[in-house]
């Protein structure tokens, strides 16, 4: 079975002049991962809502699903929920069960600042559990998510409900006292015997035990592990160290 293609679209100016640290692509890595979608691709782009709205439109096209973080709060430099509508071709409208959780919200102290946030392009669902009722706003393919990470992490199980269901990728390592130039012909002949097995490898500076961690990830769990079976086993011998499951 061929994974779900993914891809991610990263916005923030903030980003790009090392103002904050993006931590969001790692959470959604994980957890696309865990779910049996492949992250494929990863773009950070500014807030400048024509490029925004290219992006997505051209990525929406070539993956199954994208996920946006970043840009969707009230303030000027917030054009993600514009672009979108952009995108697609719709406008951005006020969503009712949004504008009712702001003003539920903020009570006497909502402004129209605040009311900005309820905006949507038009069209989309709205995707909520009980745990987090605030709703996450999903436009065709893509998945509009807020950039704070505390907030984004939290959005992590409405995705895993609502796009679950696929194998899961299995990961296998091996650790090696070997270096990367010695262990390249072994590895070339298992990546050619295994095409339908990812073959990673990484080296490890100042690890007293080993020098590298080999994995090997895919969807078919006997793949996996026939490919890092025979790898190990081409290992000269005290030379692997450890044998694990990622």
């Amino acid at each position: 079975m061929t994974p779900k293609r993914a891809a991610a679209l990263v916005i923030g100016n903030e980003l790009l002049s090392g103002k904050i640290a993006e931590l969001n692509v790692l959470v959604l890595a994980r957890t696309l991962r865990s779910i049996g979608i492949a992250l494929e691709r990863v773009l950070m782009i500014p807030d400048e809502r024509a490029l925004i709205a290219r992006e997505v439109r051209e990525l929406s096209a070539a993956h199954d699903v994208v996920f946006t973080s970043g840009g969707v709060g009230p303030t000027h430099d917030d054009v993600t929920i514009d672009a979108i509508s952009d995108a697609f071709g719709v406008s951005a409208e006020v969503m009712p069960e949004l504008e009712t959780q702001l003003r539920a919200y903020y009570r006497e102290t909502i402004t129209e600042g605040h009311l900005l946030m309820a905006r949507a392009p038009a069209g989309s669902r709205l995707l909520a559990n009980a745990e987090h009722p605030w709703p996450t706003i999903v436009k065709e393919n893509v998945w509009i998510l807020p950039g704070v990470p505390q907030i984004f992490a939290m959005k992590m199980p409405i995705i895993t409900a609502e796009l679950g269901g696929a194998p899961r990728f299995v990961s296998l390592a091996v650790f090696t006292t070997l270096d990367e130039g010695l262990l390249k012909p072994l590895l070339d002949r298992v990546v050619a015997a295994h095409p339908a097995v990812e073959v990673g490898s990484y080296p490890k500076w100042h690890e007293p035990r080993y020098k590298t961690k080999l994995t090997f990830d895919g969807i078919d769990a006997v793949a996996v592990q026939r490919a890092r079976d025979s790898f190990a086993a081409s290992l000269p011998q005290g030379t692997q160290i450890d044998i694990d499951e990622e």
